[in-house]
């Protein structure tokens, strides 16, 4: 069994962190993204086999991650917070306000895929048509309407005849952000005639589900249910590939080779972020990320990797593993 301390849900990780800090802490608290989740607990796994107390590792979503990082500095705020987007500006003017000095570390790409059951129909979308299932409006011959299209095969005759139902993340998570932005938008943009905020407003009548932080869970659904379809990220569909397929976007497939070339249309870089204030107070964070930035991890070749992480080229690993370790304060 797994020594590594985790929690899955927000609500989960306040009463964690709660309950962590009655007492002096001599271990980390890490805290956000669910798609960095699985390669930190990886690493806090390894990092507790050599000798230093387990981590708390927690999964938040990027945006209650940043939350509870940016809320100060000291024993109950977390020390790290990782995430599926770049720290906003916002955020980041909140963190500063708290004397919160954060770190950035890039650690590599990911790719955002759409899934379904092997026992389910293997099929490909478009970027367009995936905003046409899931937009709350589209435009149409009397104007702006609401989007009727109850079935695949609605939006064009040669996709499924089945019910669109789509599992996806929350709005706190970095998935939805990047999903939004690299799916929604663009798709919104071969659509035509819709104003730029009705491009991100997804449908409310049961065929998009807000399935919460915990891709695990979605994962178990799709299983349940062939003819759904999940979002998430690529490292979720590596990991159970004997029972979910990845459903194509504009004809490429999300494979590691084409994620990390850059074929794959839906991929985002990755992040965690270090909390400078709590460096040689907390035990074993320096150790953590000297742990997480060595070639060892998050290498071509690295155990990361091998979990579904797509490298950065060496020469970037190696410039952001100086700043890592240099402590360089984050500039927007």
């Amino acid at each position: 069994m797994s020594k590594t301390l985790t929690c899955r849900a927000l609500l989960g990780g306040l009463l964690c962190l709660t309950a962590w800090s009655a007492e002096a802490r001599d271990r980390l608290l890490i805290v956000g993204s669910s798609t960095v989740f699985p390669f930190a607990t990886a690493v806090a796994e390894k990092v507790g086999a050599d000798g230093m107390k387990y981590p708390i590792v927690e999964s938040t979503g990027s945006g209650g991650g940043f939350e509870l990082f940016c809320r100060g500095t000291g024993d109950i705020t977390p020390d790290i917070t990782n995430a599926s987007r770049r720290m906003k500006p916002s955020e980041l003017e909140t963190c500063r306000a708290n004397g919160v000095t954060p770190v950035e570390v890039k650690i590599g790409y990911d790719g955002i895929v759409l899934a379904n059951s092997r026992e389910g129909p293997k099929f490909s979308l478009t970027l367009e048509q995936i905003f046409e299932a899931l937009a709350e409006k589209l435009p149409g011959s009397g104007g702006i309407a609401d989007n009727t299209h109850a079935s695949w095969s609605d939006i064009e005759a040669s996709l499924p005849a089945e019910k669109i139902e789509v599992l996806g993340p929350p709005p706190t998570s970095g998935t939805r952000d990047a999903f939004e932005e690299l799916v929604m938008e663009e798709g919104c943009k071969a659509v035509g005639g819709l104003e730029t905020d009705q491009c991100t407003r997804m449908r409310h009548d049961g065929s998009f589900v807000e399935a919460g932080e915990n891709d695990d869970l979605i994962v178990g659904a799709l299983k349940a249910s062939p003819v759904t379809v999940g979002i998430f990220g690529y490292s979720f569909l590596k990991r159970n590939m004997d029972e979910i397929q990845s459903v194509g976007v504009n004809g490429v497939e999300p494979t590691f080779e084409n994620i990390s070339s850059g074929a794959y249309p839906v991929s985002r870089p990755l992040f965690f972020y270090i909390k400078k204030e709590h460096v040689g107070l907390i035990p074993g964070l320096e150790a953590y990320v000297s742990a997480f930035t060595s070639e060892e991890a998050w290498g071509d070749d690295g155990y990361l990797a091998a979990k579904g992480l797509i490298p950065l080229a060496p020469e970037t690993r190696t410039q952001q593993a100086i700043e890592a370790r240099s402590l360089t304060a984050l500039q927007l």
